[in-house]
């Protein structure tokens, strides 16, 4: 313990020098050398001092005078503004240090509400306590008001998007995992996911000024159809997420979607434009088996990608995960597979419904996994093409068709007088130089383009009309045969077969099937037959599976047919042998 006598014995040897220095010239000096002692700190502090009769005793150095007389600038409450050394919290836990035995105390504290609010560490130390009861502390003042500014400004750019001024991905993400803990196992809310189509057409042509400009004033629009308390943010692009509570069930979540949609419907005005766009909307439903917001986040965009095929509104449906981690899985194993040559070619034959005769083979790909097993083409191929493995996969084929034509010429000592078809995706045609492909394809296999048929189908033309037609003129300039494949399923012109150098369609095997119970299909195979004769064309009719099939297309005049009446897909080797029975 310390007293005020120790300290007067200490000043006083300390100034022996001095004359005449009585108690209070002594205790002059104690205060003097204090203050200096507290001016020469970089910060507001003040050494505060409670007599046991309650009265609080302040000596401050000059920059908590100075905090002091800014601060006291705004008042608290209506009146004349109170220091800082007795506003709320400050007081109270200065109060309660003093009282107790705690040698330090740190804490933060705000000063005022909104924008003229101070932001302070305080820091309190405690002194030696007077053997008369009195107590003192060491408070300190560290000024964070321009720090939390900035991080606040920081984080207002971190969590808003600048073009719109809505909540942006961090933003939304932090209130979905808001609700997900106050709202656990409750389906109280739902997360809407809205994609605007066409945009990056209207960004392209018009530019990225007007396409800013469409977008402000779709969020406009959405923000005006949305409830109170429902959140919208943008999170991409051209795309925007909408958190919302479902007050009546999860019908609530559809009726949000069907009227953001409807303020879709009126044209939007860029410029002297004006501009209709669709929007795809995907919805997943908060439930407990929700691990976090990217998963309820990701589980919209699942239901949005089929809501951009369906045109409606879909909701997630449990299982969608996993099927979609299966398909990564399966296009890492079929990249090895491409990469090891682990796949194969089947050759299913296609028959001269007139001599019945072998006229060529269609070569189909196969995968046999080693632990998966057989893996089907609808499933691999779709794979292929989501992820653009669909160009090395073609390439692929169309090399292991010719070499096994050329193969079987050399087996037979001679060349066949039979073709090979091998199927071109629409996403290769878009990707790759098919004409070039096919002429290395050729030119190493040393077959002649006349013995090859490439089969496109209707959406690989429609897609890009100028690319395929030069992709076809360039093939038909290798004598290369174009086959329309699954013709009559498609959105198919007129135009596109008088203008395009097509040489065989190929009749869907929908409309085959069933032909013989079915008036209209028997009436669509006719008027196609019909069509192909007048444009010069051969045909081909996938799906013949019995002899009566056979026979009525060739009575209908039909070129070729394929089917399990005349085989299933075959390895070359039999494809071969095959071949030779037929024409023996």
């Amino acid at each position: 313990m310390a007293d005020v006598a120790t300290e007067l014995s200490v000043v006083r040897a300390a100034a022996s020098g001095f004359v005449n220095l009585d108690e209070q010239g002594a205790l002059e000096l104690i205060r003097r050398a204090r203050t200096e002692y507290l001016n020469a700190l970089p910060i507001a502090a003040a050494i505060v001092t409670r007599e046991p009769a309650g009265r609080v005793l302040i000596m401050a150095n000059e920059q908590f005078q100075m905090l002091d007389a800014i601060s006291g600038a705004i008042p608290i409450r209506p009146g004349a503004p109170q220091p800082l050394i007795e506003r709320e919290p400050l007081k109270s836990a200065m109060t309660d240090f003093l009282a107790g035995e705690e040698r330090g105390r740190e804490f933060e504290w705000q000063d005022g509400e909104g924008v003229g609010g101070r932001h302070f560490v305080v820091r309190l130390g405690r002194l030696a306590a007077y053997d008369d009861g009195t107590r003192r502390c060491v408070l300190s003042l560290i000024d964070r008001t321009a720090e939390v500014e900035n991080e606040r400004s920081l984080r207002a750019e971190m969590t808003h998007d600048s073009l719109t001024g809505l909540p942006n991905r961090v933003a939304f993400n932090e209130a979905v995992e808001n609700v997900l803990v106050t709202d656990a196992g409750a389906a109280g809310h739902a997360v809407l996911i809205v994609d605007l189509t066409r945009f990056s057409r209207i960004n392209e042509s018009m530019g990225s000024i007007a396409g800013d400009e469409l977008i402000i004033t779709v969020a406009r629009r959405m923000v005006a159809s949305l409830r109170a308390g429902d959140m919208l943010a943008r999170i991409g692009g051209d795309e925007f997420a909408i958190l919302l509570r479902l007050a009546d069930g999860p019908g609530d979540a559809l009726h949000a979607a069907r009227r953001i949609q409807a303020t879709m419907t009126a044209p939007f005005r860029i410029s002297d434009l004006e501009i209709r766009i669709d929007c795809a909307i995907g919805c997943a439903l908060v439930s407990d088996q929700v691990a976090g917001a990217e998963d309820l986040v990701r589980n919209a965009q699942f239901a949005l990608k089929r809501a951009k095929g369906s045109g409606r509104v879909e909701v997630y449906q449990p299982g969608e995960v996993s099927k979609a981690r299966h398909r990564f899985s399966l296009e890492t194993e079929l990249r090895r597979a491409i990469e090891g040559d682990a796949l194969e070619l089947a050759f299913q034959p296609l028959i001269n419904l007139q001599t019945n005769k072998v006229a060529g083979f269609e070569a189909l790909a196969r995968w046999e996994h080693e632990e998966l097993g057989l893996i089907s083409p609808t499933e691999f191929i779709p794979v292929a093409e989501e992820s653009g493995l669909i160009v090395p996969l073609g390439r692929w084929a169309l090399e292991s068709a010719l070499a096994t034509l050329a193969q079987w010429d050399a087996d037979h000592g001679a060349p066949l007088p039979i073709h090979v078809g091998v199927n071109v995706s629409a996403i290769q045609l878009a990707r790759d130089d098919v004409s070039s492909a096919v002429e290395n394809a050729l030119r190493r296999a040393g077959v002649t383009g006349h013995r090859l048929t490439l089969e496109l189908t209707e959406s690989a033309i429609v897609q890009d009309p100028e690319r395929a037609t030069r992709t076809l003129q360039g093939l038909k300039g290798l004598d290369a045969k174009i086959a329309m494949d699954d013709f009559g399923t498609g959105y198919s012109s007129l135009a596109y077969l008088q203008r395009l150098p097509i040489d065989i369609l190929k009749i869907d095997r929908s409309f085959v099937t069933g032909m013989l119970g079915d008036r209209d299909s028997v009436a669509i195979v006719r008027a196609v037959l019909g069509l192909a004769d007048a444009l010069g064309m051969d045909t081909t009719a996938e799906g013949v599976e019995t002899v009566e099939l056979a026979q009525t297309l060739a009575a209908l005049g039909c070129s070729c047919g394929q089917g399990f009446y005349f085989s299933r897909p075959l390895s070359a080797a039999d494809a071969l042998s095959y071949w030779r029975s037929r024409s023996a």
